[in-house]
């Protein structure tokens, strides 16, 4: 009887261990098969678990970057497995099948529902109830997606912009002139399609100025000081496309990870959260999903966004500057101005015509 439980003893933190880590190969083989469903269009299970990843905070700076790799954040990762389980309404046996219906290797499946069944089993009625409510909004899977490019590819992609020729025709080329002078068809031109990447995700992976050359060319990108609000130099900045609708600063910080930021528009850039400079505020409320604090304008770092409410923003690295465009009736811009702090949905503001001026994104290495 001694030798049994001293076997017990040992044979306990072994299974303990088993139920609460995966190995690495099982963890890579959910992050390849979520990534491959995650690019089928409508793919219902991949669209739950990115919809709710994106609503909970645990999707990073952009969904599908975190998607594609969730074996690069454990944050994501665990978050994506108890949304696989809410999804199939906290049922081991629904959840091992939804992990077959994926691809999963045989190997995979148990130990993933063991440790996922454990892990969350004091969470089970919290689920259930967050699914009601999360169903009463959700409008179905938004997928079919594809990977992040890479640097090489958005290289490619810029030099193949930049080799191809400045026009085509789009009509007949040839022109007929009557005696009177009247031309019956005329040769009609167009400028070529804009066939440059422009993508953000991938200048977070970028970590020296000659990878925006190589990206971009030696003509697009500059060099110069970035500065604060407070007109205070804070280190170097490249600048790509400068001194256009397209200019973004590009700022390399350590171990604080790349600062992307837009302060021209219109611009072709497809940004996080499909945020932009000129967007008006009340579409900055709509992604954040409630209203936020900001600084009154001016003021010491007037018009910066000073607090999301625990909204979708919260913590992501949004750093926002709105201006007023419609400063010209003293009783609504007073109302906005001075040393103290505004609500987002103040109704002075939407009388101001309250737009973003400046955004940047900040993404940890």
């Amino acid at each position: 009887m001694k030798r049994f439980f001293i076997l017990v003893a040992l044979l306990v933190p072994v299974v303990l261990t088993a139920q609460t880590k995966l190995s690495q190969n099982i963890v890579d083989d959910f992050s390849a098969r979520v990534a491959a469903h995650y690019q089928l269009p409508h793919d219902s299970i991949t669209g739950y678990i990115a919809e709710q990843l994106t609503r909970s905070g645990n999707a990073g700076l952009d969904i599908d970057s975190t998607v594609f790799d969730l074996k690069k954040d454990p944050v994501a990762f665990d978050a994506a497995l108890k949304y696989l389980y809410q999804y199939s309404d906290c049922n081991r046996q629904r959840f091992i099948a939804n992990l077959r219906s994926m691809g999963l290797q045989t190997n995979s499946v148990f130990p993933i529902a063991t440790y996922t069944a454990n892990k969350y089993k004091g969470e089970v009625k919290a689920l259930l109830e967050d699914k009601t409510d999360f169903l009463a909004t959700y409008t179905g899977p938004v997928t079919g997606k594809k990977p992040p490019a890479t640097i090489a590819e958005v290289a490619a992609a810029n030099q193949a912009a930049a080799n191809a020729p400045a026009s085509t025709t789009t009509g007949n080329e040839t022109a007929t002139t009557t005696e009177t002078g009247n031309t019956d068809a005329t040769t009609s031109t167009a400028p070529a399609a804009d066939t440059r990447n422009w993508e953000v995700r991938p200048l977070f992976q970028v970590r020296t100025p000659e990878q925006l050359v190589e990206m971009y060319g030696a003509n697009n990108v500059t060099q110069h000081d970035a500065v604060n609000l407070s007109g205070e130099k804070e280190g170097e900045a490249y600048l790509i496309y400068p001194d256009t609708d397209n200019e973004l600063e590009v700022q390399f910080d350590g171990e604080n990870g790349n600062i992307l930021t837009f302060s021209h528009y219109p611009s072709k850039w497809k940004s996080p959260y499909g945020i932009k400079a000129g967007d008006p505020l009340d579409k900055l409320i709509k992604v954040n999903g409630r209203p936020f604090k900001l600084n009154a304008f001016e003021w010491t770092n007037g018009g910066m966004v000073s607090s999301w409410n625990g909204g979708a923003l919260e913590g992501k690295g949004v750093i926002i500057v709105l201006k007023a465009n419609n400063t010209g009736d003293p009783k609504q811009y007073d109302q906005a101005t001075g040393d103290k702090i505004l609500r987002s949905d103040m109704p002075a503001l939407k009388k101001l015509d309250v737009i973003i001026e400046s955004v940047a994104f900040k993404a940890a290495n």
